[in-house]
């Protein structure tokens, strides 16, 4: 895998992010919210950001995911680059923080991946679902997972886990459209690390997941996600049911 993208395997990148910084243009303030916009920060450790974790193979967190509604209340969305090794046995940690676990380690039991990514690593299919054991929803709450959605229609808040980082960054903005098929924000500092990174609305809906073009963008300051549709609701229907 390519230093670039943003789910960084084994060998994380020790860059240090540069946040706080702030520009006029990210200080504006949009129909839906206020700012500010585009900036990038440690996210607090609230209940909201407890749903999003760092998924870990061996003692290395390389990607992110988080928790969402599901009737046996044991499910992850994240990018499908994510879980497609099959050899790596994963553990997800909600909440993780300085090297602290506080709402327990999750064991990752199933793998659930779209056909278009399984076979043939289809950009437009990079969002994945894997359940845990045990009853995480309980623990820490989740957000709902929502397709169909009009790209950009609000502000979203990305949180995810850099692999140089011990904390989480976070940043709100409004998508933009990348093509027919692939949504972008930009975003500062989303290195390695933070790919599967939740994009939640105002109303704790995940719209989005960091991932898709370039599995979720060869600079740090630009982020991708595969447009919620048919496909990603299809897969959900058959993991729920």
């Amino acid at each position: 895998m390519l230093p670039s993208v943003k789910r960084t395997p084994r060998l994380a990148l020790h860059a240090a992010a540069v946040l706080l910084t702030v520009t006029s243009a990210s200080e504006a303030v949009a129909d839906d919210g206020a700012g500010p916009f585009g900036v990038t920060a440690v996210a607090a450790a609230t209940a909201q950001n407890a749903r999003v974790g760092a998924l870990f193979a061996g003692k290395e967190h390389f990607c992110t995911a988080s928790v969402v509604r599901s009737p046996h209340r044991d499910l992850l969305v994240t990018a499908a680059h994510c879980l497609d090794d099959s050899d790596d046995d994963l553990v997800f940690v909600p909440g993780y923080r300085d090297g602290r676990a506080p709402y327990g380690k999750w064991k990752v039991l199933k793998r659930y991946l779209p056909d278009g990514w399984s076979e043939g690593q289809d950009e437009d299919s990079d969002v994945a679902f894997a359940t845990v054991e045990g009853d995480i929803q309980d623990a820490v709450g989740a957000n709902r997972f929502v397709t169909g959605t009009a790209t950009g229609a609000t502000a979203v808040t990305v949180t995810g886990y850099p692999s140089s980082r011990d904390l989480p960054i976070s940043c709100t903005n409004k998508p933009t459209a990348h093509s027919r098929t692939q949504q972008r924000i930009d975003c500062p500092e989303f290195t390695g690390g933070t790919s599967g990174s939740p994009w939640v609305n105002g109303n704790g809906q995940v719209v989005g997941v960091l991932g898709g073009h370039e599995q979720g963008g060869a600079t740090p300051d630009v982020s991708y996600s595969v447009v919620l549709g048919a496909e990603a609701a299809a897969l959900y229907r058959d993991v729920v049911c």
